[in-house]
């Protein structure tokens, strides 16, 4: 399995620095039309020629996947536009060219759209939300089969079904996905799915030697009280669908240039691409993903050991039952006892070197009440704090800072609105749950008033305006978008059926 820049080392080069696509990702999505030899054969040949046009001969080889319009008529209902979305937004299981950076998957999927056009790993759950209430329960089912499917390929679930995502996962959901699932099935499918759940555990538990140094390449490091997860990838070179930005990034930047890219993958990995959160200032030169201990991963990993415990006392497996016991434990003492800033009120990541508290503040804080880790104490402290620094008119921001990085203020993000939804709801703040979700809400509603479509970020500062920021323009679509409203409705008791 080769990934594009491999098959066509001085082709991808070229096409990625002339500027001919908008961005870095249209060329590594392009479906060729012969094999890579063939084509780079041809190329060498043609390059040479004095008229040679580079797009005419992409457009002669290659073919760029189809993407469907998404937009609606401003005056329909959105719960209906939604229902209507989903066969627009899935993807049959169509094997693709072997050439192709799409992996073929065995189910139908649903993608998020816009230049998302392959399934991505965190984001399916928050779709998986509003397929489940809107009767999608079979597509459901299968975008969970897909995923299983993938850990037994690849040992792990890629960061989406492209050839150049798999050195990299994202924030591992998927004992989520199995959970929610069976709540609408009505029956458990943790049995079903134990062996996949446990190679995805093995897949971030990737536990160094004792002799083995802090900094090693693993999502896993033993802290002195444990051991605790973070955000990784093994390359150090740019990320293919966004070439030119990582080198042009790495141009301006004083370090080493294979810690920057890897540092840029992990951050890629973490799904808040990008954000300060990572960084040691508001710059992105300064990222350092792979230096911090991040709240959110560590909180899923218990909740990854948690459905993991369940499944073994399902089977009725004592070994493991006292394992995933123990591990849970630990990982909740470690949880409260080392990410808890008293002085600040919430929950903070860590600097991995000497497990410092870094200060941001960050909807990240809300993941041990979602996972309900917090004690009682430390969740009133998050809610006061939030609602006073984070709550905008049009719902919770991202975190207190003015980048221009998309995962930042002034932009709030469907799956977090979700986990802040259940977080504050898992400990009583039922009035300040709401308010924040009618918020996000209305801020729907008046984008989609306007254009017609639900989009991937919203501006929760300037509800009237497009949000921005990052490396490509505001997509719509748009999956976790689509789920989160219909969740966040359901939640609150309105309708969402629309069948």
């Amino acid at each position: 399995m080769q990934t594009p820049d491999q098959q066509y080392p001085e082709l991808f080069r070229l096409v990625q620095m002339s500027g001919v696509f908008a961005d870095s990702k249209t060329f590594v999505d392009l479906e060729p039309l012969a094999t890579p030899d063939v084509i780079n054969r041809i190329f060498r040949e043609k390059r040479e020629e004095s008229h040679f046009d580079l797009r005419q001969f992409l457009d002669t080889y290659f073919v760029k996947e189809s993407i469907a319009d998404v937009s609606s008529s401003v005056q329909q209902d959105i719960c209906k536009h939604i229902k209507h979305l989903w066969p627009i937004l899935t993807r049959q299981p169509n094997i693709p060219s072997e050439f192709s950076s799409r992996l073929a998957l065995n189910y139908p999927y649903v993608v998020p759209g816009g230049r998302f056009n392959e399934i991505y790993y965190w984001d399916s759950y928050f779709t998986q939300l509003g397929l489940a209430l809107q009767g999608e329960i079979e597509l459901f089912r299968n975008m969970v089969a897909n995923f299983a499917d993938l850990i037994d390929r690849f040992g792990f679930i890629p960061n989406g079904n492209r050839t150049y995502f798999c050195t990299r996962s994202q924030p591992p959901f998927f004992a989520l996905m199995v959970e929610l699932l069976s709540q609408h099935e009505a029956k458990s499918y943790r049995g079903h799915y134990f062996d996949q759940l446990e190679a995805e555990y093995r897949f971030w538990m990737n536990i160094p030697a004792a002799d083995d140094e802090l900094h090693i390449p693993t999502r896993c490091v033993q802290t002195p009280d444990g051991l605790l997860n973070r955000y990784w990838d093994a390359v150090g070179t740019p990320r293919q669908e966004s070439y030119v930005e990582d080198l042009e990034l790495a141009q301006h930047a004083t370090r080493d240039s294979s810690e920057l890219y890897r540092d840029l993958r992990a951050g890629a990995e973490s799904g808040w691409d990008f954000s300060s959160r990572w960084c040691n200032n508001e710059s992105l030169n300064s990222i350092r993903t792979t230096e911090i201990l991040p709240i959110d991963l560590n909180s899923l990993m218990y909740l990854l050991e948690k459905t993991l415990l369940a499944a073994s006392e399902e089977k009725g497996d004592e070994e493991k039952i006292i394992f995933y016991r123990g591990a849970l434990n630990r990982r909740a003492s470690l949880l409260q006892a080392h990410f808890f800033n008293e002085k600040l009120g919430y929950f903070v990541d860590l600097n991995l070197s000497d497990l410092s508290h870094r200060p941001q503040l960050t909807l990240a804080t809300l993941f041990p009440l979602f996972a309900n880790i917090a004690t009682q104490d430390q969740a009133a402290k998050v809610a006061l704090v939030i609602e006073k620094e984070l709550l905008a008119e049009g719902g919770w921001l991202t975190t207190t800072q003015h980048s221009g990085e998309q995962w930042d203020a002034p932009n709030g993000w469907a799956p977090l609105q979700w986990i802040c939804f259940v977080g504050l709801r898992n400990y009583g703040f039922d009035q300040l749950a709401e308010q924040g979700a009618r918020r996000w809400l209305g801020a729907n509603e008046l984008i989609f008033k306007q254009q017609g479509k639900l989009i991937e970020k919203y501006n929760v500062v300037k509800i009237d305006q497009l949000s921005g920021g990052g490396e490509y323009a505001v997509q719509d679509g748009f999956g976790w978008s689509n789920g989160v409203y219909i969740a966040l409705r359901d939640a609150l008791g309105l309708d969402v059926s629309r069948f």
